[in-house]
């Protein structure tokens, strides 16, 4: 893992979706723009108390997938993201900053709306499009 995706994931402003599981296998995909890689392993975001946390209570398994659209589908730019929850806190000092960063860019009441902070092991990176190319091309 490089630098170069540490800077293409924090890169603002983005959109990027997270796909999670429930225990049976359903499926969820909702879109954040929290999400900030701050090292080459680790993710960290804050969640609201929504259908992505109760999945991830269950199921720590996920794919981020950010993008950016090209002229044609071929040119788009984007890279997925494999990661296992390794942390989730509900109170304390990683919370209290979260929010507090997050109302710094996003106002009081979104802040508000967060219920956890949640750290993620990188476990695999996959391009947006595998034409057999490296991620490292998709981006």
């Amino acid at each position: 893992m490089t630098a170069k995706l540490m800077e293409y994931f924090n890169k603002q402003p983005r959109l990027g979706t997270l796909s999670t599981a429930d225990s049976t296998g359903k499926v969820n995909c909702a879109y954040f723009g929290s999400p900030r890689m701050i090292d080459e392993k680790t993710i960290f975001m804050g969640l609201g108390n929504n259908r992505t946390f109760a999945n991830l209570q269950v199921n720590p398994s996920a794919v981020f997938m950010v993008m950016e659209p090209g002229q044609s589908i071929t040119d788009w730019k984007g890279v997925r993201v494999y990661v296992k929850m390794t942390e989730c806190q509900t109170s304390g000092k990683k919370l209290d900053d979260m929010r507090a960063t997050i109302a710094q860019h996003a106002g009081e009441n979104a802040a508000k709306m967060i219920h956890a902070a949640v750290t993620f092991m990188i476990q695999e990176i996959r391009p947006l499009a595998d034409f057999g190319q490296g991620w490292e091309k998709s981006i």
